[in-house]
């Protein structure tokens, strides 16, 4: 169901000169972009900067006509997109802007390199958070106090979010998008952007290959299969079977080509499907448990609050159509 547009919640980008525009198109893509099939816009997203005009990266072209920083004093979340000179200071002004909206505890977000300006401002502190591997020992060494985790797509720390390399951006938007308003409407954006729709979040970020095609790989006839029948009674040596590879042989091509374990990737399909009866049905938790493959409903609850932090019973009631 579409959203007023008077109670929609405000998504305010901050730019920065010479940002990679991938990011800010992650995001508009995934969070701004009106899709009348899923009940029309899901958040009022903006672009703000200090100055009126901002160049993109390389000088490719420049934004003009973007908010000023006063549109953060409005935000329900604010979002900090990759920064290209991770060395050069921020203006205070900036800062400070940043500080003020974490103190009214607006949900913050650092695409990539945008924890570095997350940090400056000093809203990590204590927190868990993600960067690309090539900036984690800067990154360390200049925030201390911030618990940095290089091995994963994006972390959500509840109201601090951060995001790896440009990729794990749109992984992070889809992710905030399912957090926000349910499985069903995250997976139907995934279909539109025809994105994988089971990339959790704790998945390697450097993988050697990229998800493989049916026609140049066995594993993606054995995943496909696998989605099918994640609900029933799959184990990871029936998926090994039907890739015709050892079990083992199929860990190691799951961590080269997806960056993730058989079981993990097997655990969040399941989940997604939990997510969909939870909003779609009203089966008790137990046969929810039973019909998405988890088994027992303490293992669902367990499953669930891993991946949204919410029990069933919580996350029914925010997201039952």
């Amino acid at each position: 169901m579409s959203q007023d547009s008077s109670h929609r919640h405000t998504v305010v980008a901050l730019v920065d000169a010479g940002s990679n525009p991938f990011e800010l198109a992650c995001l508009t893509e995934v969070l701004g972009i009106d899709r009348p099939e899923i009940g029309g816009l899901l958040y009022d997203v903006q672009l703000c900067a200090r100055e009126p005009t901002v160049p993109m990266r390389q000088g490719f072209f420049a934004m003009t006509g973007v908010a000023s920083l006063s549109a953060l004093q409005h935000a329900d979340t604010v979002i900090v997109p990759n920064r290209p000179d991770t060395a050069t200071p921020h203006h205070p002004d900036v800062l400070h802007a940043i500080a003020q909206a974490s103190a009214r505890g607006t949900r913050m977000i650092g695409m990539c390199t945008g924890a570095f300006t997350l940090a400056d401002a000093g809203v990590l502190d204590g927190r868990r958070v993600t960067v690309h591997w090539q900036w984690t020992d800067e990154f360390r060494a200049r925030h201390p106090r911030v618990r940095v985790d290089d091995a994963v797509l994006f972390v959500d720390d509840g109201d601090v979010l951060t995001s790896a390399g440009s990729a794990a951006a749109l992984d992070l938007a889809l992710h905030v998008v399912r957090r926000d308003h349910g499985a069903e409407v995250g997976a139907a954006v995934a279909r539109r952007l025809v994105f994988p729709g089971h990339r959790p979040g704790g998945q390697r970020q450097f993988i050697e290959r990229p998800l493989p095609a049916e026609a140049e790989s066995p594993l993606a006839a054995a995943l496909s299969w696998a989605e099918q029948h994640a609900t029933g009674p799959v184990s990871v040596a029936d998926i090994a079977a039907r890739a015709a590879m050892s079990p083992a042989t199929l860990h190691r091509r799951f961590r080269t080509e997806l960056g993730c374990t058989p079981i993990q990737w097997l655990t969040t399909v399941r989940v997604e499907h939990a997510r969909r009866l939870l909003e779609r049905t009203d089966l008790a938790v137990d046969q929810i448990a039973h019909h998405s493959g988890l088994g027992t409903a303490a293992n669902l609850r367990n499953r669930l609050t891993e991946h949204t932090g919410l029990t069933p019973t919580a996350y029914r009631r925010a997201f039952a159509a």
